[in-house]
């Protein structure tokens, strides 16, 4: 078993949250009890950096949901990067791929955020 070990950091697009492990049922309360603690204001960007995650359950599904319903009580965006392959594909075949913007690093996510002042 690959516990979960979860890191966070903070941009000026907003928090990052670094996953690394198993994404499951055992540890995805790890995750949604965090979620209240991030610092993410109105216009800013959560991404969840899913580069190290070797597994993800339905229960790691629904803790995304929930990163993406605080997101949206923040006023704010999220996206996830480095989705993994086998996650991607349940992504698709459940319509998630139209919920989350996903990048290929969150780097990349934290350059296509646009700051609210930018915004049309």
């Amino acid at each position: 078993m690959n516990r979960l070990a979860v890191q966070t950091r903070t941009t000026p697009a907003g928090p990052v949250v670094e996953l690394t492990g198993e994404f499951d049922y055992d540890s995805c309360a790890q995750v949604r009890d965090l979620l209240p603690a991030l610092a993410l204001q109105d216009g800013q960007q959560l991404v969840v950096d899913l580069t190290g995650v070797t597994f993800c359950d339905s229960s790691g599904i629904t803790a995304l949901l929930a990163a993406r319903n605080h997101a949206l009580a923040a006023r704010a965006d999220i996206a996830l990067a480095a989705v993994p392959a086998h996650l991607g594909r349940i992504f698709h075949m459940v319509g998630l791929d139209q919920v989350f913007s996903t990048h290929a690093t969150a780097q990349a996510a934290e350059a296509a955020w646009t700051p609210p002042a930018a915004r049309p």
